[in-house]
């Protein structure tokens, strides 16, 4: 089933015709949990006995401490959404990080069919393609909404899924953080020789551009973030922002909050399943999971930008010294990360193959989003009358 087709018949397709079916045999209608983002659909209750659809049960493993409950809820949001629209039958539990494997394993697992399914920020795997970074987020690429427009309409999604079959899975967008800051320093960093010998916590091929200007790049899971800069192992590191950073304690680790995170100007996370998993699902589990991805990408971008704002000012109130990164570090980091990237494209082809058209894509966004969109932000952020 082709993506936009799936788009165009959205969530009143799959909940009607889901419904339909249970109701033929007997069920009954499924709601919402207290978690879940609500619409007033009546409560659950247990399917009956006979019903045509199976009862299956996944395991996902995910990259996130359990105590992020917004990145973290990006899982669980999808497995409870799956499980009422199924009325149960088709459950999956979400497991943090480290619980089944570690958390930058989590594609290799579902590749092998250790766990049916996974939720993770593609660009952990740089390692295995440069074209998953693309997946996630380039430095100085596309925002929150740009990646959602290139995903499920500028063609985003279906190069992915030829990526992700080459890894025996299918993927489907399942999450955005929205742009990210800069991440946690412990000392300021001025020029691009402040970052020469710094050992950075950050992954992907933004790690890639910050090695490029000097620093030394280290990847750890989040959850072993607060120790390694605490501990003196980094000298700086990047997460998300300020709600989930305050929830880790960084600021308890290191004094400077820069900003923005422009290797990260709107990374998406993804859900995914191993194909001969993926393949064993009744065709109505399927459009459902891909209705639950739909709806947790949505959710994890609003909820952050509900909560983002009142983070910033409690870390701030508490002490933390907020600074911006400086011209000449963020022009030498852009000619680098595009520099990067036609390297990559040179030397190989299936990131080619995705860069390409993301950057032609990218052209054609920029220059509708910076005569309207930017316009509008840049004179009311700078005029503000409250």
């Amino acid at each position: 089933m082709k993506r936009r087709e799936f788009l165009r018949g959205a969530a009143a397709g799959v909940i009607g015709s889901l419904g339909m079916t249970l109701a033929a045999c007997g069920g009954a209608p499924a709601t919402t949990s207290p978690d879940a983002p609500t619409d007033g659909e009546p409560e659950a209750q247990a399917p009956a006995q006979g019903s045509s659809l199976p009862a299956v049960e996944w395991r996902m493993g995910t990259s996130w401490p359990i105590s992020l409950d917004t990145i973290y809820g990006g899982a669980t949001v999808l497995a409870e959404r799956v499980s009422e629209l199924t009325n149960g039958m088709f459950k999956i539990t979400t497991y943090p990080a480290g619980e089944l494997f570690g958390g930058l394993e989590v594609l290799q697992n579902v590749q092998q069919g250790t766990v049916e399914s996974g939720h993770s920020a593609m660009y952990y795997y740089t390692g295995m393609s440069p074209a998953w970074g693309i997946a996630t987020s380039l430095p100085f690429g596309l925002t929150a909404t740009q990646m959602n427009a290139w995903f499920y309409h500028g063609g985003g999604n279906e190069l992915l899924d030829e990526l992700a079959a080459e890894f025996s899975t299918i993927i489907f967008p399942a999450g955005n953080t929205g742009t990210q800051m800069g991440g946690w320093f412990r000392q300021e960093i001025n020029t691009v020789a402040d970052l020469q010998g710094l050992k950075v916590r950050i992954p992907g091929l933004g790690g890639q551009v910050i090695a490029r200007l000097g620093a030394v790049v280290q990847v750890v899971p989040g959850g072993e973030i607060f120790q390694a800069l605490s501990t003196g192992a980094v000298d700086a590191a990047e997460w998300v922002g300020p709600y989930d950073d305050q929830k880790l304690g960084l600021q308890d680790a290191a004094e400077y909050y820069y900003s923005p995170g422009w290797w990260e100007p709107g990374p998406a996370l993804h859900a995914f399943a191993g194909l001969d998993a993926w393949n064993a699902l009744p065709v109505e589990y399927q459009r459902v999971f891909k209705v639950a991805s739909w709806e947790s990408n949505l959710n994890m971008i609003s909820k952050y930008e509900a909560l983002n704002g009142t983070a910033l000012q409690e870390l701030l109130a508490g002490g933390t010294q907020l600074r911006v990164f400086s011209d000449e570090i963020m022009a030498e980091a852009q000619t680098q990360a595009f520099e990067l990237y036609e390297e990559t494209a040179a030397e190989d082809s299936t990131f080619r193959a995705i860069f390409e058209p993301w950057k032609d894509f990218r052209a054609n966004v920029f220059g509708w989003n910076s005569g309207n969109e930017a316009t509008f932000t840049n004179f009311v952020y700078n005029n503000r009358n409250w």
